[in-house]
């Protein structure tokens, strides 16, 4: 390619790139924008049409070049802030439940990957292979601290951070492995050096996110998405309860959000559903009206307080 071939495929880009930021443009704007004539604007807009872009151009007061939608999809011109944004965007995608979502996500990730410059195609890799999800409107999160915990998941490097602990904020030291989308929050699982077992630690929590220089071999691991939903779910409250409902896994996850309960299917009627809380008395109540036939497996005393309160209810309906 030529000189003069770079210049201009480099000034129509830019054209593509000022018509996508607003809706309309004067062709004196954009000349002075683009220090050419009105005349080469005019050239460039043609090469943009030619390349299945949809310039129209209006006369008159108000008037001017506007790129409207047309029956093919021509390529989008992206800075490297837009990319990031795009790749975070369709990674929440990949992880929702809106069906056929995911897969549509993870074609538009591939294809985004195949074009970006090597020093984007890293950050969204990094976020590419290092997220997982298991529900969808997050607490926000610093991006530096995401992207830095991504890396350090792909590239096996210690991470370090400070969290809070029971009095004060702690420095942790871990081995990440991958990051959780949750339907509330992110979060990150690692194997914890100091208590020398796998954690889960929310990200929005983190103060003072570096990647650290030490390489680690990979551990042996649990299921990402599915030890991060135990835990948010159960094993972080001081009580635990097990029922098997008499409804489909897939009728029982459309009713609890994915940070209230496990639901694991039982058969193609039945699932079994985990909880936790300081009071089981109110996920006994939820439970109950879901609306399905439901038996309490675990704790054993929980079944009693069904007595109880059956008795209770029942009082009080006047039986």
């Amino acid at each position: 390619m030529t000189g003069d071939e770079r210049g201009t495929t480099e000034r129509v880009l830019t054209l593509l790139g000022l018509l996508q930021q607003r809706q309309v443009w004067t062709g004196p704007e954009l000349a002075d924008r683009l220090g050419v004539t009105p005349r080469t604007v005019r050239r460039d807009v043609e090469r943009l049409r030619t390349l299945g872009y949809p310039v129209h151009a209006c006369q008159g007061v108000g008037g001017g070049y506007r790129l409207g939608p047309g029956q093919d999809l021509p390529p989008l011109l992206l800075d490297d802030e837009e990319a990031i944004a795009t790749a975070v965007a369709l990674l929440v995608g990949a992880g929702g439940a809106i069906t056929g979502a995911g897969d549509a996500a993870l074609r538009a990730l591939t294809k985004l990957d195949r074009v970006l410059p090597a020093r984007l195609r890293n950050e969204v890799r990094a976020l590419t292979e290092s997220v997982e999800s298991f529900g969808g409107g997050r607490t926000p999160v610093e991006p530096e601290a995401l992207m830095t915990l991504a890396r350090a998941c792909r590239d096996e490097v210690e991470a370090g951070f400070d969290y809070p602990s029971a009095k004060q904020p702690r420095r942790r030291r871990v081995e990440p492995y991958r990051l959780v989308a949750s339907d509330r929050r992110w979060y990150l699982l690692a194997y914890d050096l100091d208590r020398d077992g796998w954690r889960s630690f929310r990200v929005d929590r983190m103060t003072d996110v570096v990647a650290r220089t030490w390489r680690f071999r990979a551990r042996p691991a649990p299921d990402a998405a599915t030890y991060v939903q135990e835990g948010v779910a159960s094993r972080v409250y001081p009580h635990q309860a097990r029922f098997l409902v008499h409804a489909s896994a897939d009728t029982v996850r459309a009713q609890i959000p994915a940070s209230a309960a496990v639901v694991r299917g039982r058969g193609s009627e039945r699932c079994e559903v985990l909880s936790g809380a300081a009071d089981l008395d109110p996920v006994l109540m939820h439970v109950l009206l879901l609306g399905h036939a439901f038996e309490v497996l675990d704790p054993p005393e929980l079944a009693t307080r069904c007595h109880v309160l059956a008795k209770r209810l029942r009082t009080a309906g006047g039986l």
